[in-house]
């Protein structure tokens, strides 16, 4: 049992005496113990050795005490396993250097065998729980077969995606195989993560808001419903579409555990465009922690006021940034646990 379920008893929508808490990319770039093992081993090093992930992902735990974990990884070893190489350059990020634009292309990306290709991400789960002890509980993640699309084709970040909506216009049918491709890989990876000991997982579709309404679900949307579908039974799921709002109502009926939310979303349409009923998370702006730390107290506090204590999981609308003061993150978790209805 976990000590500290106030993060699941919030995606089961029951009544708590505040709301849980936790960051998106917590474990990371912000801490100086992080940036510690950083300069020691290279990023796909850091994701690939069980321990050294483990650390990572209970180092804020360690530091602020948030009410869950989530386990240091990446959205791109999903594409690496299924035989597309992925770098990750200092300074430039993502890196793919044979990016897919063809037919042909897709016919060569493999649906592996998620066992084999991604075990040290399992075994970095057991190791977490075992670090976790019980106390708080782990989620698991994996990025959108559409956000992962993004990368494989454009080869790398980018403001517009302008390769990837392209390649899904002008060839819908490879960008289907793909997308499915992306999907099933996606799934039984998720299945995995659960039976080795994660609590949730999250759904990242980060560049959801890059499509409109309609390519939104034609190209990413069936997608994440079909992952839904596949894990709803298995563990709660949370769907984040940064940039998505326009798809809240039909997320709200997905039978996802609770829908992310980001800044630029208010608490009063997250709450009408989902009917009110399920959990939301979100929506603090990362830059926002830039604000003094009594400031930050207050905007929480507010953010809670605006959303209710039930139903609700704060968290930022992305993942924080690398130049946030560590006082600042702390007064962010510290507003949500003196928070008093």
């Amino acid at each position: 049992m976990i000590k500290n379920d106030l993060f699941l008893r919030a995606l089961k929508g029951e009544t708590v005496e505040r709301p849980p808490v936790w960051m998106m990319r917590q474990a990371g770039r912000y801490l100086p113990e992080f940036i510690a093992l950083r300069e020691k081993y290279d990023f796909f090093t850091r994701c690939q050795t069980p321990e050294i992930a483990s650390e990572i992902t209970v180092q804020p735990i360690r530091r602020y005490g948030m009410d869950a974990a989530i386990l240091f990884s990446d959205i791109l070893v999903i594409p690496q396993a299924m035989n597309i190489e992925v770098q990750m350059k200092p300074n430039f990020g993502p890196y793919l250097p044979n990016p897919i634009r063809t037919s042909k292309d897709v016919d060569n990306v493999i649906v592996p065998d998620v066992t084999v290709a991604l075990d040290y991400v399992y075994q970095a789960i057991k190791a977490t729980k075992e670090l976790l002890n019980d106390e708080i509980p782990l989620i698991g993640f994996a990025g959108s077969p559409w956000t992962i699309l993004c990368y494989c084709v454009q080869g790398q970040g980018s403001k517009t995606f302008d390769k990837a909506k392209e390649f899904c216009f002008t060839n819908p049918v490879a960008a289907h195989l793909l997308l499915q491709k992306i999907t099933d890989t996606t799934i039984a990876y998720l299945k995995e993560k659960v039976k080795a000991g994660c609590n949730a997982v999250q759904v990242f579709d980060s560049w959801g808001g890059m499509l409109s309404p309609v390519d939104y679900q034609e190209f990413s949307w069936q997608y994440i419903q079909q992952i839904i579908d596949a894990l709803k039974d298995d563990a709660p799921v949370i769907a984040f579409g940064k940039g998505c709002w326009f798809a809240l109502n039909d997320m709200a009926k997905s039978g996802a555990s609770a829908l992310g939310v980001d800044w630029t979303c208010s608490a009063r349409n997250a709450r009408y465009l989902t009917g009110g009923n399920i959990t939301l998370q979100g929506n603090f702006d990362p830059s926002r922690l830039l604000s003094p730390p009594s400031e930050i107290k207050k905007m929480v506090t507010q953010m809670i006021n605006e959303f209710g204590k039930d139903k609700y999981i704060v968290n930022l609308g992305h993942g924080i940034l690398p130049n946030i003061p560590l006082e600042n993150a702390q007064a962010f978790i510290d507003a949500v646990k003196e928070y008093k209805a």
